[in-house]
């Protein structure tokens, strides 16, 4: 199966469990008159980002707010970059959910596992 056929079934995965994520092109490409431009995020940066929205308990009860949500969908054999580990990374360090999915299955094992006590998904 090629990576944009895995990649619409996890966007529909991602949505069925509470993940609002968009497609993020990286490269660049040139106006008419030869002007190069960029796109996208940053190099490296997920196919897909988003949120996700969590209710925080305690100080902020009953507060909906949004984590990053980042993912590198990859096929079975395909190889995650440097950069894309080092995007993974900091969104994880920063406390947001990312991870590379290979199927709608990764979704919650991969997002949920790699950022266990990050705050509580929301029904």
């Amino acid at each position: 199966m090629k990576e944009k056929d895995i990649q619409t079934l996890i966007r529909i995965e991602a949505s069925r469990c509470g993940l609002t994520v968009f497609r993020n092109n990286v490269g660049q490409g040139y106006t008419v008159d030869g002007t190069p431009i960029k796109f996208g995020l940053c190099p490296g940066s997920s196919d897909l980002v988003g949120w996700e929205t969590v209710t925080i308990t305690s100080a902020m009860v009953g507060r909906a707010i949004a984590v990053f949500t980042a993912l590198e969908v990859k096929t079975a054999t395909g190889r995650i970059r440097s950069d894309q580990q080092r995007f993974i990374d900091i969104v994880r360090q920063a406390g947001g959910y990312a991870a590379v999915v290979r199927s709608p299955e990764d979704i919650n094992a991969g997002v949920h596992r790699s950022n266990s006590g990050r705050g509580n998904k929301s029904s």
